[in-house]
């Protein structure tokens, strides 16, 4: 039998009811009506959300057929919090809200460096966070005190790794033979890499004027159903059944308020420095396809960021570009508010941690609001360091070569590169059409060319 994860109805329903929990709907007017799901899918043995796995037992596919049906009466319920998934409701939800061309930069007028030093930098970020994905903070911090790299500076390695160690720990398996110290040749090929260069292909086929549509059809033709995880097979699964976006994100899609959209949203920013509005649009059309609420507000908060990266000169003033584009009301908002004042104010970082994890500890570790606050705190607290920048999202312990990923982003545009030990060899890998062995170089000359006027 396959297991095929993320997609089957009686692996979404544990993860739908934590949902219901985490957006109002299981406390809100409605409550009664979720603990009656809730307990009609208990009853028939059901399990809750497993805390990492994709898929359940082959025993579990006996209830999929209850699963299906209790997930569509979930879906019937509508979350009380204010928190709009349309542009308009986002907009006028965000009384910071950037004008539509404010500081707004040429392409011709942007450093080079900087649009280069955000592709490299996002890439370190994802390769250091690659080996210890699905590891927790716990762990993270023994492997790298074991092998000499406490606080992180450097890639992880397995050489002088004790047994114990690694035996209590392993490694992602997948990663480790491409992203430790002694194999890494080249930039390995990952979704958080793959995403960005899909959305400079919407760029580069149907211009600054693309619709979440034309999205949905370069999936369909160039991502392998694969390399889509979460929130992302769902949707997929859903536009071979027929469905259309934005429906796509709602149907039978418990994780549409986790990290997918977030590591999508990078070029949207690069190709418009200066301009967090028409960025965080970008972003939108993009997430809509797959996520809802506060999976959209990340990815238009990063997006943001990445625009303001490219010209500001300060981690602050990025985090607050981020911020202005996501409605204030939001779980978001105020996690990102929280995290980054912690930030400001603690001189210990792991001090910082600590307190995320008090405050969202009960969220799954791929979710947006977890890792989006952990990406603002190292931000804050790296003030500019790019080592201490991505090493902080990855010793964070929840989505590490994601939040790896975008915190490098940042930094890298903000310092116009990145250190010599966080390069590699310039080819890329990837199973998209044209891509596989790109260098960073050419992907940021071609970015650079799509910065709007």
């Amino acid at each position: 039998m396959i297991r095929l994860t993320w997609v089957q109805p009686e692996d979404l329903i544990g993860h739908e009811l934590r949902q219901a929990a985490e957006d109002g709907r299981a406390s809100g007017p409605d409550a009664e009506r979720v603990r009656e799901i809730a307990d009609r899918w208990h009853a028939a043995g059901g399990h809750d959300a497993p805390p990492r796995a994709g898929a359940s037992e082959p025993g579990a596919a006996r209830l999929r057929d209850l699963a299906g049906e209790l997930l569509d009466e979930l879906a019937a319920v509508p979350s009380p919090l204010p928190e709009p998934s349309d542009l308009a409701g986002i907009v006028a939800a965000c009384p910071s809200w950037p004008g539509a061309a404010q500081g707004a930069a040429q392409g011709a007028a942007v450093d080079p460096a900087r649009v280069l030093g955000a592709w490299q930098g996002r890439a370190a970020g994802c390769v250091l966070g690659k080996p210890v994905e699905k590891i927790p903070r716990e762990g993270i911090r023994q492997i790298a005190e074991a092998t000499g790299n406490w606080p992180i500076r450097g890639w992880f390695t397995a050489k002088g790794l004790p047994d114990e160690v690694a035996r209590r720990w392993p490694w992602n398996r997948r990663s480790a033979v491409n992203s430790l110290a002694e194999n890494i040749d080249g930039i390995p090929e990952d979704d958080d890499l793959n995403y960005p260069l899909l959305a400079l292909s919407v760029l580069e086929r149907h211009g600054r004027g693309f619709t979440t549509d034309d999205v949905a059809k370069l999936w369909l033709d160039e991502l392998p159903a694969g390399r889509t995880f979460t929130a992302e097979r769902v949707a997929y699964r859903n536009l071979l059944d027929g469905v259309e976006p934005p429906a796509t994100a709602t149907r039978r899609n418990p994780f549409r308020e986790w990290i997918g959209a977030l590591i999508r949203a990078d070029v949207y920013g690069w190709s418009n420095p200066g301009d967090p509005a028409t960025a965080a649009e970008h972003a939108w059309r993009d997430a809509r396809l797959t996520h809802t609420a506060n999976g959209i507000y990340g990815a238009m908060f990063v997006a943001a960021m990445c625009a303001s990266a490219l010209v500001a000169t300060s981690p602050e003033e990025v985090v607050r570009a981020g911020l202005s584009v996501v409605p204030e009301r939001s779980r978001l908002h105020e996690a990102v508010r929280l995290a980054a004042a912690d930030a400001a104010r603690e001189d210990d970082f792991e001090r910082v941690v600590d307190l995320l994890h008090e405050r969202h500890g009960g969220l799954h570790w791929v979710h947006t609001v977890n890792n989006a606050a952990l990406v603002a705190a190292t931000l804050i607290h790296g003030r500019g360091d790019f080592t201490a920048t991505i090493a902080g999202a990855v010793a964070g312990g929840w989505d590490t070569d994601s939040a790896g990923a975008t915190a490098g982003s940042v930094a890298g545009a903000l310092n116009g590169g990145v250190p010599d030990r966080w390069r590699m060899r310039d080819s890329l890998a990837s199973s998209l059409t044209g891509y596989d062995g790109v260098g960073l170089a050419a992907l940021a000359a071609r970015t650079q060319e799509m910065m709007g006027p």
